[in-house]
């Protein structure tokens, strides 16, 4: 269906080997032969082409397992219960108002009660003051002023 790409083929292709350089050992350390403590395994695998490739088994280094992060980040956290806390503490500083103006409310209210207590018991003693002794009654009759002297 699709035309096949003619500009190369696999079969075609030059095979190219690239051997590894071995890398040149510090200067400062001593070159030791180094014996493996075993022999690794060969193993042998046949490509689809019929190539067959030989080499070591290598062991795959394992990565160490990552420590699992926490869903919401640690900063996160602090500043959701900062914020939580700011609120209960305004909360409490608006009770705290609350309280304070309710309570200077009930002062001034018992202030008043306390002058209007003291104010009537102090009417009836002196209205009532002239009846129970025997005063006599004094008559008030009209004062004149002139030239800011009094002319009775």
């Amino acid at each position: 269906m699709f035309p096949e790409n003619t500009s190369h083929r696999p079969a075609e292709q030059a095979v190219t080997i690239h051997q590894p350089a071995p890398i040149a050992p510090y200067p400062a350390a001593p070159v030791l032969p180094v014996q493996p403590a075993g022999v690794p395994s060969v193993t042998s695998i046949v490509l689809p082409d019929g190539r067959v490739l030989t080499g070591y088994a290598i062991d795959h280094h394992q990565p160490e397992p990552v420590t699992a992060k926490p869903l919401v980040s640690r900063t996160a956290v602090n500043i959701a219960l900062g914020g939580i806390g700011f609120g209960a503490v305004c909360g409490g500083l608006v009770l705290l108002t609350t309280f304070i103006a309710a309570l200077a409310a009930l002062v001034q209210q018992l202030i008043i009660l306390a002058a209007v207590i003291f104010g009537g018991f102090i009417a009836v003693q002196v209205l009532t003051a002239g009846r129970e002794r025997g005063a006599t009654t004094v008559n008030i009759r009209k004062a004149v002023f002139k030239r800011n002297h009094f002319h009775g």
